[in-house]
């Protein structure tokens, strides 16, 4: 992962944080605006979390993130949010593709020992706790995912280059 940078502030939660978690599929019904969105981030796990969210935030979890249904909306929130990068122990299949697709950065490595609110910054392969002083390692992405990422998604890499050069 060269050529992503980001911190902010850790945003821990635990293992097998599901879609609906993120944000209930009702939601969505309601409106599909980032910026509308953004106010339901968590909501059922604690209804004042999406307001304590600063831009920049990262959120943080154990195995399994972004299981359950397969909502698209699920990224979408987060983004709207401000927050541009996840880090987990894994990620469900669907939950990390849409993430890509959609620019989110989904970060595998070992989130346990990050605490809530520690500052981390992310560098390539390395992130870096700033609060413990630890750094752990990242798994990387393949060359024409990190291309998407870099892009800002699948939609803004088509756009700049027009398909995939297969």
């Amino acid at each position: 992962m060269t050529g992503l940078r980001l911190d902010g502030r850790a945003r821990v939660f635990g293992d097998d944080i599901n879609t609906d978690y993120i944000i209930t599929s009702r939601r969505k019904r309601e409106s599909l605006d980032p910026q509308v969105l953004r106010q339901y981030l968590f909501e059922e796990v604690d209804a004042r979390f999406a307001a304590s969210v600063e831009p920049g935030d990262l959120i943080v979890a154990g195995k399994n993130f972004g299981c359950g249904s397969a909502m698209e909306v699920a990224v979408t929130v987060v983004l709207g949010a401000g927050i541009r990068a996840v880090l987990a122990k894994s990620f469900s299949r669907t939950y990390y593709r849409d993430a890509v697709n959609n620019g989110l950065l989904p970060v595998m490595c070992n989130t346990s020992r990050i605490g809530e609110l520690d500052r981390l910054v992310i560098d390539g392969t390395s992130i870096h706790n700033a609060t413990t002083g630890e750094t752990v390692t990242a798994g990387g992405f393949p060359k024409i995912m990190l291309e998407i990422l870099e892009a800002g998604g699948l939609v803004p890499y088509i756009r700049k280059y027009g398909d995939f050069g297969l």
